[in-house]
This record gives structure tokens, sequence and C-alpha cells, in this order.
């Protein structure tokens, strides 16, 4: 990996082909748009001075569109670099002049009926907030912010009369609410194994299950928890960007990210136990198929050793004479083994 710090180049790091593409919103009380368009000359003509811009960038891969719209902004390089970086850790930053959201957006998917196949799909997302503006970049073309784009559009809670902050904390709790559902749905998958593992079902995919789900685990804490840590800088500070009529929504979304890192804690605890008792039930099941063939072992050594008493070639062994040595031997060998069966049952097999 290039050191960024020394390179003026700016590299989109992913590999959507979603091409570059612009939604706007523009609202003031009074007032609203939205305008959709390649090209941000076109876009930028359409801000509305006054009034709240929230741009919404669908795909990561023109970085030059990208550099332009960030100028327009006086959004600095490195935040530039960020946002391409689609490995770029979960953070919330401030700014002199903007704040900064960076995280992924999760999706639970299959390709087939089978819950083994289940993955959980992430996308970057960007978003950040100035005094006028609001702009998400997103590197791929999906509708996640819909729902805030018809809340703008028939002026729900009057967010149209509302400051830039409280769209950014809307967008934020979209992000939250979105880790809550996929992290939810691994808790009720660690919940359905928990009940099987009970049940104590021979069932060899419930292994596969557990490391498919400990990796969506993985996935969702190192998605959330960076935000935990960082988003109390937000309800503590003291910028200009945040006003205190909008202080109470950012509790709210305080309340569903706490909720959302105290679900992953559950299934950390979750998976840890289930670990535990599918270890417990593999010694069981061993366990019991090593019963098994020690009472089957038990009940033929004696067998072994009279047919290996009748098997020695000595020349004066009056059985082997005997007319009715065969069926002598087979009666011996009968009682043996049923005296020895009878014995392993009355012991409950316990020695």
């Amino acid at each position: 990996m290039k050191n960024n710090l020394l390179s003026e180049k700016l590299v989109y790091t992913g590999d959507s082909d979603t091409p570059t593409h612009f939604h706007l919103c523009s609202y003031g009380e009074k007032e609203f748009i939205e305008f959709s368009g390649n090209n941000f000359k076109e876009v930028s003509s359409k801000i509305i001075p006054g009034c709240i811009n929230w741009i919404q960038v669908h795909g990561l891969r023109n970085t030059e569109t990208i550099r332009e719209v960030c100028a327009y902004f006086q959004i600095n390089f490195l935040t530039i670099q960020d946002i391409l970086n689609v490995n770029h850790p979960s953070k919330i930053e401030e700014r002199e002049t903007y704040n900064v959201l960076i995280s992924k957006i999760s999706e639970i998917s299959c390709e087939s009926d089978t819950p083994n196949d289940e993955e959980i799909h992430q996308s970057h997302v960007c978003i950040m907030q100035g005094n006028n503006y609001v702009l998400t970049f997103m590197e791929e073309d999906c509708p996640f912010f819909d729902e805030a784009v018809s809340a703008i559009r028939n002026n729900i809670l009057r967010i149209r009369e509302r400051d830039s902050d409280f769209l950014f904390s809307v967008l934020f709790n979209s992000l939250v609410m979105n880790y809550i559902s996929v992290v939810s749905h691994i808790d009720d998958a660690l919940e359905d194994l928990e009940s099987a593992l009970f049940e104590n079902k021979n069932d060899r995919d419930i292994g596969v299950q557990i490391q498919m789900l400990r990796k969506q685990y993985l996935q969702m804490k190192q998605t959330v928890f960076p935000l935990k840590e960082q988003y109390s800088r937000i309800l503590r500070s003291e910028s200009t960007l945040f006003h205190s009529g909008n202080r109470a929504f950012f509790s709210d979304v305080n309340d569903h990210l706490l909720y959302a890192v105290q679900t992953i804690e559950n299934c950390r605890e979750t998976l840890s136990s289930l670990m535990e008792l599918y270890i417990s039930n593999n010694d069981l099941r061993m366990n019991d198929i090593m019963t098994r063939l020690t009472i089957v072992s038990t009940i033929f050594i004696p067998l072994t050793f009279l047919v290996g008493v009748w098997g020695m070639n000595f020349k004066w062994m009056p059985e082997l004479d005997w007319r009715y040595g065969y069926l002598f031997a087979w009666s011996i060998m009968i009682i043996t083994g049923l005296c020895a069966y009878i014995y392993l049952k009355k012991k409950k097999w316990q020695k």
C-alpha cells in the first residue's frame, strides 16, 4: 500500500462500476427544488443561496468530478482521499468548516435459499455536513436515503425549516437503523442455532453456520464500534455547526447507536457460548460412539478368545472329534455373548 501523504493523485480503491452522477435537494422554509444530473456544473447552477443544499453523489469512479465537488465546498485533499478509500475504517471527524462521517451501508445478501450462503454486502458511504450544505458520497447507486428525500419533499417534522445539522442527524440515524436491522438478523440466527444445539440435532452444517455468523459479527463490529467512541465528541461538541435546538435529535441517534453496540455485544457472548456448546455436543457425540464401540468390543473379546483356543493346531483336542462339538462351540459363544450383553445392560453401560 502506497503512502497517501506522498501522492497528489486521487485513486478510487473500490470496484463498483456505477458512473458518477448527482441528485440535488435544495430547500428552505418556502423553497424546494430537486435536480438530477451527470454534470456537476449543471447541478451547482441549481443551488439556491441561503438554503440548505443536499447533494447526493452516486458512484466514485470519476475522481476528477469528486475533486470538483469537494473544491466547490472547500474540502481538503486528505478528506477527498478518505472519501475515495472504500477500505477506510468508520470514523466521525470534526473539521473547522464541516463534519465528516465515513462508514458502510450493510445488507444481508443470499445467492440461494440456503442460510449458509448468506453474506453481508457492504458499500462505502461518506456524509459531510457544512453550515448550509450536506454531501453524501456513495460508491453504488442505491436508494438508501430516499426516505429522507421524501421527508424533505413533504416537509415532515418541518424539516425544511431546520438547519443542516438536523439533516445530518437524520442521515446518520438511517445508517444506525441499518446497523440495528443487520445485527438483529445475526442475533436471531444465533438464537435459532442455539435452539438447534440444545435439541442436540446432528446437523453437520451447524459448525459452518457458526463460522459464517462469526464472520458477519466481526464485519459489523468493525463498522459500528469505532463510531461509538467518536460520536460522544459530537454530543459534547461546541462547534457552531451544531445548534442547541437539534441536540435532542443527536441524543436519540446516540441511543440507537448504543442499542446497536449492545446487540453486537450480545452476539459476541452468544457466539462464545455456542462454540462451547458445539464443542461439548461433539464431545458427547464422540463419547456415545466410543461407548457403543466399547460395548461391541466387550461382547466380542471373549468370543474371539474361544475361537482362538479352538483354532489352535494341537493334535489332541477332544472337542474336535466330538459329534456335537460344533453345536457345543456355538452354544458356548452365544451364551457368553448374551451374558456379557445382560451384564452391561444391567450396569447401564457404565462399566
